[in-house]
């Protein structure tokens, strides 16, 4: 498949998608979300894919935000036909685990993008920021329900309300990034965090990203129980037995998705 804003490379079970409009930072336009959308699609329907990488052209911009001058354009009945909520939860919905590696502004658009991603890293010249609220207009692609669930009401509220920017260390030290690299280390860092994650058995990590992404959905009786219940599936699985044997027979398991 083809994509028209968006990079993308297949390696060793790992997709790497790179958005691709430097010229404007990569914000993201209406052609830019469908390559997203068509993107994660393609990802999840390749059985060779174990795990994707999301990250931005250049050294200045992960997503800037959406493009200004297509928001202007757009009215309410264009944003209810949008792709990007659809995009987005498509994202976080993925069986497979996503990654985000922030390189340089994750604003507004951008900013939700790597909230729907499983594990964020970040360089040390990212930045995160919800600044919809200055174009009259607030973050509609996740950022005032995501970021209040991972970081708090409070920081969720300084970010949206009062324009507050998070440099990648303060972002690491509330939750919101898993690690800080330099530049130059950004995908090496992400790749190797996707080879440990490509080593674990594929329905497991299904199952766990689904119960984690709604943990809070429901109260804790359910909650467990739908913990209880995948673990129970996931003990009629050839992938179990194959893991258990390999741990008890100190090699590699050799997953089979089954």
């Amino acid at each position: 498949m083809e994509f028209k804003h968006i990079l993308f490379e297949k390696k060793d079970g790992i997709a790497y998608f790179t958005f691709n409009r430097p010229e404007v930072l990569n914000a993201m336009n209406t052609a830019a979300w469908k390559d997203l959308l068509n993107a994660i699609q393609m990802a999840e329907a390749d059985d060779e894919i174990k795990v994707i990488i999301f990250t931005g052209a250049g050294d200045k911009a992960f997503i800037a935000g959406a493009d200004i001058g297509m928001l202007q354009k757009m009215n309410g009945v264009d944003m209810l036909h949008n792709t990007t909520r659809v995009a987005e939860v498509a994202i976080e919905n993925c069986s497979k685990p996503v990654i985000a590696a922030v390189n340089g502004f994750a604003f507004g658009g951008g900013c939700e993008v790597a909230l729907c991603c499983d594990i964020r890293i970040a360089s040390t010249n990212a930045r995160f920021g919800l600044p919809e609220t200055n174009l009259g207009i607030l973050p509609g692609g996740g950022g005032t329900v995501r970021m209040a669930r991972m970081v708090g009401v409070g920081v969720a509220k300084d970010m949206i309300l009062g324009g507050r920017t998070l440099k990648a260390e303060e972002a690491k030290t509330l939750g919101l990034v898993w690690k800080v690299v330099e530049q130059d280390q950004l995908l090496a860092e992400a790749t190797e965090i996707a080879k440990g994650i490509m080593k674990k058995g594929p329905i497991a990590l299904d199952l766990a990203k689904r119960l984690i992404n709604h943990a809070f959905d429901v109260d804790m009786t359910a909650a467990l129980d739908a913990e209880c219940w995948a673990f129970s599936v996931l003990m009629n699985t050839e992938d179990k037995q194959e893991g258990t044997t390999a741990f008890l027979e100190k090699r590699d398991a050799n997953f089979k998705k089954r």
